[in-house]
């Protein structure tokens, strides 16, 4: 089976513009969420499905544009895969790329956005989805403070572990 493209719609719901107008720092969400139809359109999803083997095995496949919104975000915040999940639940900004306003259930596991990211890297398609382009400019780059963005093939900071003494 291979993973569906995501669709989400374009125009922003009345939940989703009155989020916008409270987001005063972090502009990349309301970017994203305003251009993610641009920069996931069909053409790009297919190349993101492409890196899927067909299967009629196992759950079925996440979107790979909403894996990789989320890995965008993942390399914007500098959350760990762990803390990923955390945020798709309890954060309105996180939902609101997404696609996923009051959700109870993550979008998708830790392992599946581990799983994707890898497959991005191995493929070289981590550098490909930080310079999509519209009419000869770069989507992302475009972004006025966008050059926060580090490619997503940069290790993702991990929790530190507690030790004893402290």
């Amino acid at each position: 089976m291979r993973p569906p493209f995501w669709h989400p719609l374009i125009a922003c719901s009345p939940a989703e513009q009155a989020i916008i107008t409270h987001i005063k720092r972090a502009k990349l969400f309301v970017f994203l969420r305003e251009h993610r139809h641009k920069l996931f359109d069909d053409a790009f999803q297919e190349e993101l499905a492409a890196l899927y083997a067909p299967s009629h095995c196992g759950h079925p496949p996440i979107p790979p544009a909403q894996l990789a919104l989320a890995t965008i975000l993942q390399a914007y915040t500098g959350v760990s895969d762990d803390e990923v999940i955390e945020v798709t639940l309890m954060d309105r900004r996180w939902q609101l790329v997404l696609d996923c306003l009051d959700t109870e259930q993550a979008p998708f596991s830790k392992g599946t956005l581990v799983a994707f990211r890898k497959r991005l890297i191995e493929t070289h398609m981590d550098r490909r989805l930080i310079d999509r382009r519209s009419s000869g400019r770069s989507l992302l780059y475009g972004w006025r403070n966008a050059t926060v963005i580090e490619p997503v093939a940069q290790p993702v900071r991990q929790p530190a572990a507690f030790s004893a003494g402290g």
